[in-house]
């Protein structure tokens, strides 16, 4: 046996004694069910090897960057938002959503062992709810400054993902409607209508239609659905100007009048609330039938492989593929609930984070089980080559099927992603009196009342982050 074999060997080896990422992150899982979030913080805590949620683990690299978005949604449901802020921004540094700095090493650990070698390639919803839920730390907190950062790299990711037709862009609502109330509050109200603006193109938020009617009295950005809003007529086009795309700042129409206004009442502030609830399904590690999988897979695998495939099932030399599959979701019936001072208040915008995790999964499906499937052929090869490299006979036979068995074992199928997001989110926004009020949140059996205090002309943001 060459040397080259044997070192493929011990790292096969080594592999097999590698958990996935889904087993690393099972215990927490399970107290989050369990609705014992400290107790998931501890686990998340010892898979790190930190001793505390204050320290970050010396090295950021491989799966650590991903438990470290887990902790950060645990710390938002424990209102240590923070620490929230700290690990989102630590890992958002770490997660790719292009993935250009594999080393050669890494794309033949992939294409050899398994899916879960290398950086780890977030879909783009989860970079999208990154800085989305980042935003929420920092309003909860009143830090409009680390909230307009957050909103601003939203925007980048926004505009790449636009660029691209991805099929999570509807998760931009959600950045959008708390950007454009960042903005808002921070006295910048051609911004803020941008970002209301892009709300709207995913989601009716009927709360924001008060908001975009008392900006547009200070604000010259208009579209259509802003028009719509504040029942300004569309500019007319002339023989020597056409009308000014829908995108684009406008001033209003020569003669137009004004949308009915609502003043601006300084005894007045705005109380904004989020709710989080549930979670997302994580991906567990599944066998299917090559068959099946050869269905799964066919567009993505070229004729070559697909015949090779076929011929060694037809042999009964291969039987069973390992993939990652999506587990299920979990509060996606769930009905927050959401009152101020004792009165009832409606939410609206609920958001479903699980369903775009499906359609990300299932765009990516077929790839991930041909790369699975063309690893097989890999290891029957890799067996072919030392029953030739032994000379054959019955011990060349033995080394081929152990040389197979073992890059099997250490075939772990790639199960990491951020399995901690929130399966819905929704908003609430109610303008109020200055002055003291109390706010009440409820999902999943649990219910937060807190305290506020609303500034004249200012706002309050009350959070309620349930991951069982």
């Amino acid at each position: 046996m060459t040397a080259t074999l044997r070192l493929v060997l011990a790292l096969a080896l080594l592999a097999a004694g590698c958990a996935g990422h889904a087993a690393r992150t099972e215990d927490a899982r399970t107290a989050l069910d369990a609705m014992q979030p400290r107790r998931a913080l501890a686990l998340l805590n010892d898979e790190l090897d930190v001793a505390r949620a204050e320290e970050l683990p010396e090295d950021m690299g491989g799966d650590n960057a991903l438990l470290v978005l887990d902790r950060a949604m645990i710390l938002q449901q424990l209102d240590r938002y923070d620490l929230a802020s700290r690990d989102l921004e630590a890992a958002d540094k770490q997660v790719e959503i292009l993935d250009l700095s594999r080393s050669s090493a890494d794309e033949i650990g992939r294409y050899l062992f398994s899916d879960e070698v290398g950086p780890y390639k977030a879909p783009p919803y989860e970079k999208l709810m990154i800085n989305t839920m980042n935003m929420v730390n920092y309003l909860v907190r009143g830090n409009l400054s680390g909230a307009r950062v957050e909103a601003r790299r939203l925007a980048v990711m926004q505009r790449f993902i636009r660029e691209r037709d991805d099929p999570g862009a509807h998760l931009s609502g959600p950045g959008s409607y708390l950007a454009g109330f960042t903005f808002e509050h921070s006295g910048e109200s051609q911004q803020a209508l941008r970002y209301y603006d892009e709300a709207l193109q995913y989601g009716d938020y009927a709360s924001l239609h008060e908001p975009i009617r008392r900006l547009t009295a200070q604000a010259s950005y208009r579209t259509p659905r802003i028009r719509a809003i504040i029942g300004e007529p569309e500019p007319e086009a002339t023989a020597t100007k056409q009308a000014a795309p829908a995108t684009t700042q406008v001033e209003p129409p020569a003669g137009a009048q004004p949308a009915p206004q609502r003043s601006a009442d300084d005894n007045e502030g705005e109380i904004l609330v989020v709710v989080g609830f549930g979670r997302v399904p994580a991906k567990v590690a599944k066998r299917i039938p090559i068959g099946l999988a050869l269905t799964y897979a066919s567009g993505f695998m070229s004729h070559h492989d697909r015949a090779r495939a076929n011929y060694l099932a037809a042999q009964g030399l291969v039987t069973w593929i390992n993939y990652p599959e999506l587990g299920r979701p979990r509060g996606e019936y769930e009905v927050p609930g959401f009152a101020i001072d004792g009165r009832w208040m409606p939410l609206e915008g609920v958001l479903a984070v699980d369903r775009a995790a499906r359609r990300a999964w299932e765009e990516a499906k077929g790839a991930v089980v041909a790369a699975a499937i063309t690893r097989l052929l890999s290891r029957i090869v890799a067996g072919e080559a030392i029953r030739r490299g032994s000379g054959g006979g019955v011990v060349g036979a033995l080394l081929s099927l152990g040389t197979q068995a073992t890059l099997t074992a250490a075939d772990t199928p790639d199960t990491r992603s951020w399995s901690t997001l929130p399966a819905r989110i929704a908003f609430g926004r109610a303008r109020v009196r200055s002055g003291t009020h109390w706010v009440w949140l409820g999902a999943r059996g649990t219910a937060k009342r807190q305290r506020v205090v609303v500034r004249p002309r200012g706002y309050a943001v009350v959070n309620l982050t349930i991951l069982g």
